[in-house]
């Protein structure tokens, strides 16, 4: 393990983050708000910090292990630091809520501790959520955009962070491919802010929850979230714009080079399509006499829910917690898939859903023909068996830190559904759960050790698992 380079990388990450901080400092110096004092003294000890890790002699030669250091401790130290300006400005009542709460920012979360956004600045609103929408794309994506001089190795800096889209290059160099993801990006992004201004919005708070929508992080500057609004118009709109969010960027990025041929035969896209519709339809006539069987109440507010748990944005419109059991346990399986790889989203991943799958099925036929030898296939091509693989270990780690983290939250004796839900909700990067934490209820009654606990597993459910275990093994300090 080289530590400088490690520590080069933190720095350039950290003084980037540093810049971020200066809208949010505008806003609070145009409103003469409280909290200006908080990010200028935010800016500045993150902006000397940075530039001192960041001017490291070193030759950036980024390997793996370097590669799974600096983006576990880049995902730490952003939200350690990004914490500062809801502590000193006094928003947040303590400094483990103010980490809470940035981690579910910066790892797209959405759970939030706060009773009332409505009480709070609009400085520390835009900052929430723009920690929303850096976050979606990836922090090192970002930084890749911003900093190519991180090397040309450091394609094991996006492999790490960014599954999907980032798992290869979309163009020869790699600060192009990181920045033409985020045009991507921030053209969805400007879109989804102009038709939430046709649907009446005004402009703060339509780039706050395009930010939201576009990070599939779900934050909101009303205490009713989207329902506040009251209107279908911007209800279907968001449905349709997060699930376009849960999709593959590189699938936009063939699109827009002329090949739907791969965009409209992708089988994960085709399977989120169609699992998408299948559990809006059951919760649909599920939901039916809740809402008096009201046909447009009930499909808008059943694809609203299904679109937003699978995409783990957690907008919310209305409090499922009336839903029958069914619907929820519906809910409950969209939190652990999540959408497609490569998007904004959280969750297995519907990639891995379908090897886990079809792993099953190949089990099954080769105990029926011992001799058979077969290999799984997703979209006509062959996937190695190493993949496959490491897909049973993620799935195996992933549930392991979930019953780990049941465990620990239910010190605090909430009922079980509150407790599994929050901790599913932390690491599928949802933020909305069940009861206590539903859409009308938030996460501040927990304990500090939940709270750790929780923002640990959306780090760790951000990164996909492996590079924030990998921190913790010895051999990844290894010299050798």
């Amino acid at each position: 393990m080289n530590l400088k380079v490690v520590l080069k990388v933190l720095g350039t990450v950290l003084f980037w983050e540093s810049v971020l901080m200066v809208p949010s400092l505008i806003i609070s110096i145009i409103e003469n708000s409280y909290d200006r004092n908080a990010f200028i003294v935010s800016i500045v000890l993150l902006g000397f910090i940075g530039l001192m890790l960041k001017n490291i002699k070193v030759n950036l030669n980024i390997r793996k292990r370097e590669a799974y250091a600096s983006v576990a401790l880049s995902w730490l130290m952003m939200s350690l630091f990004g914490a500062l300006p809801y502590y000193i400005s006094g928003a947040a009542p303590n400094y483990i809520d103010a980490l809470f709460e940035t981690a579910s920012g910066f790892t797209t979360t959405g759970a939030t501790i706060f009773a009332n956004v409505e009480t709070l600045p609009r400085s520390i609103l835009f900052w929430r959520s723009f920690t929303l929408w850096i976050g979606g794309m990836g922090v090192l994506v970002f930084t890749l955009a911003l900093a190519p001089s991180l090397g040309a190795r450091s394609i094991f800096l996006m492999k790490a962070e960014f599954s999907g889209a980032s798992s290869g290059k979309l163009v020869p160099k790699l600060s192009e491919t990181a920045k033409l993801l985020y045009i991507i990006y921030g053209v969805m992004t400007g879109v989804t802010v102009i038709l939430f201004l046709i649907g009446g919005m005004p402009l703060f708070d339509a780039v706050i929850h395009a930010f939201g929508t576009a990070g599939t992080g779900g934050f909101s500057v009303k205490a009713g979230g989207l329902g506040h609004y009251g209107s279908s118009f911007i209800e279907w709109i968001t449905v349709f714009l997060m699930f376009l969010f849960g999709i593959n960027f590189s699938l936009y990025y063939a699109a827009l080079k002329g090949n739907w041929k791969s965009f409209l035969k992708n089988e994960e896209l085709r399977f989120y399509f169609i699992f998408v519709i299948f559990a809006i339809l059951l919760i649909f006539f599920n939901i039916l006499p809740v809402y008096n069987f009201s046909l447009s109440d009930s499909i808008r507010n059943s694809a609203f829910h299904v679109t937003s748990i699978i995409t783990t944005t957690g907008f919310a419109t209305t409090d499922i917690n009336m839903w029958p059991l069914l619907s929820k346990i519906v809910l409950f399986i969209l939190m652990v898939t999540g959408a497609c790889s490569g998007s904004t989203t959280g969750g297995l991943k519907l990639i891995r859903v379908m090897i886990l799958f079809k792993s099953v099925i190949r089990e099954v036929n080769h105990a029926i023909h011992p001799s058979s030898v077969s290999k799984i296939k997703i979209g006509g091509k062959s996937i190695d068996d190493e993949i496959v693989d490491n897909t049973l270990i993620f799935f195996f780690a992933y549930i392991f830190i979930l019953f780990v983290s049941i465990v620990i939250l239910s010190l605090d004796n909430f009922d079980f559904m509150t407790t599994f839900s929050a901790a599913l909700a932390s690491i599928s990067n949802i933020g909305s759960g069940f009861e206590q934490i539903g859409p009308l209820g938030n996460f501040s009654q927990f304990s500090s050790l939940s709270k750790v606990t929780m923002a640990l597993c959306m780090i760790i459910g951000r990164l996909e698992v492996l590079p924030v275990i990998a921190l913790v093994s010895p051999s990844m300090w290894h010299k050798q």
